[in-house]
Order: C-alpha cells, then structure tokens, then sequence
C-alpha cells in the first residue's frame, strides 16, 4: 500500500499538467553572482582548483532552507524518515560550486550525507529524482515567462553512483515547440567525476565535480541562446535527491519551487572573482 501511495504521489508531483497548482510560486526570486573561471580546471573530484573562484553560498541543510522565502513548509523541501535516521541536521547537508567560462558551465558539491541510495527507478534511465543525485536546473538565457521545460530550460542532473551508469549524467529539457526531452548529456558535452568519503568521515559523503558544454545543450535547448558574456542572465535552481532507501524520498529545493522556471533565481555572469583573503590583525 505504501509503495502505491508514493508512486501516485510521484505521478502528481511529475505530471506536466499538475505543476501550475502544486508548487506556490514566491513573489521574488534571489539574485546570484557566478564568476568567470580564467582557468579551465581538471575534472577529477577534486575542487581545490577552482572552488574559491566560483559561486558559493555557504552550508546548506535542511534548517537553513526552512528559512528562505521559497520553503514550503516541508511539502518538497523535506527529509524522509524510513527508520533509524539520524537528526534532521546530520541527514543532508552540502556545499555548492557554479562557475562558467567561454565555452562551459561547471557545477561542484562537497556533500555530507548518511546513505548513498542509488537503486531506485533503475528500470527507468531517466528516474534520477529516485536516486542520490544533484540536478543543476538551467535556463538561458532567463526570460519572465513561467515556462515547464520548455524552450530554454534545462536540467543536468548526476546520479551518485560510483559504478557511472549512462544514465549516470542525464539531461531533461526543452526546445523550440517540445517540452519534458529526456536524454543522457551528450557523451562530448559532458565531465564529471565522484569522489567517496574525501574526508574520512562517511562512507556516503561525496564530492561532484561538472562541467557541461554549453553550445551543444544551451545552444540546442534555445536557439536564442548565445555564446555567453559578463552580464547574461540565467535561471538557476538546484534539485538535491535524497531517497535513503525510499521508493520517492526527500530533497533540497534550492533558489526556486520545482519545474516552473519563473521561480528560478537569476543566475548573473559575472567577471572572474579573487579568493577570500585573510588580512593583517
């Protein structure tokens, strides 16, 4: 019975149709600054390379998330109990990395998580929403109009398995007259690489490193799109999946509610920035 309850409730929170009244839409949305990366770093797990010359707001977990003004009160930002979990703070909390240059867009995350459930949906390559993953929703350029992946909008989504499946980099999307397009990232669109327990503290901790081209999966999702420049605005929400052996678990909803890219923040290319330095006392 409780499996049916979760694929109904699934079905509903998936269905094109259903999105307009299920996610409240914020009346603002949040403004963030993405640096330009002078150097292309290598993608290897590691991000000392250019973590400090990226976008990056702090420590997420679930009692900061319940304070910002796109929270719903623990309707799709929430944590699952499926038994024997730990304290709320100690389930998920992560970290996030965003950078661009010429011709790329790189996602990071530096994670701290109890259980990494990868085994939900593997029938269904697209099923990334059933597994540990983090999806970096994209759309560019960003325009005021409440689409559901249409034209513009993207989704690059990394499954956290270690074995890397193909449906490991996946990419929802839209495109002129088509909405919902479900494919794995182009093999020659897309790096990204997992590192396990980085600190020595959990067997599920991880670190994602990513980086997608941009003129084969913008550039195809929007021919409006255009090689990018300081000042370009783009939407930008992160989907953090946590189903900790649940068939549909929790997740962090982060800068917007779901698929509605009007909800999306303002994703804004900015110049390169220099790390944060320490001064004389």
């Amino acid at each position: 019975m409780a499996k049916i309850c979760y694929a109904f409730l699934l079905l509903i929170l998936m269905a094109p149709g259903a999105r307009a009244q299920d996610a409240p839409r914020p009346t603002e949305t949040v403004k963030l600054l993405v640096p330009y990366l002078e150097s292309a770093p290598t993608v290897d797990g590691m991000l000392e390379d250019w973590k400090d010359y990226a976008f990056n707001d702090g420590l997420w977990d679930i009692n900061r998330l319940r304070h910002t003004f796109w929270y719903d009160d623990g309707r799709r930002n929430r944590l699952t109990d499926h038994g024997d979990e730990p304290h709320p703070t100690d389930d998920l909390q992560a970290r996030y990395y965003i950078a661009w240059d010429d011709t790329h867009l790189y996602f990071g995350a530096e994670v701290q998580d109890n259980v990494n459930d990868v085994d939900g949906g593997n029938d269904v390559p697209r099923s990334w929403y059933l597994k540990d993953s983090i999806c970096f929703f994209v759309e560019a350029p960003r325009d005021e109009a409440p689409e559901w992946f249409g034209q513009g909008d993207n989704a690059f989504c990394f499954v956290i398995d270690g074995t890397y499946p193909d449906h490991g980099a996946w990419w929802r999307h839209g495109a002129p007259g088509e909405a919902y397009l479900e494919e794995q990232i182009p093999d020659d669109a897309v790096e990204y690489a997992l590192r396990f327990n980085p600190w020595g503290t959990g067997e599920a901790d991880f670190v994602l490193e990513a980086r997608v081209n941009m003129a084969t999966t913008l550039g195809v999702s929007d021919n409006r799109w255009q090689n990018p420049v300081i000042g370009d605005v783009y939407g930008l929400e992160i989907v953090h999946c946590d189903p900790d052996g649940g068939d549909y678990g929790g997740h962090f909803m982060i800068y917007g509610t779901g698929d509605d890219d009007a909800t999306w923040g303002r994703m804004i290319l900015t110049g390169p920035q220099r790390p944060i330095e320490r001064r004389d006392s």
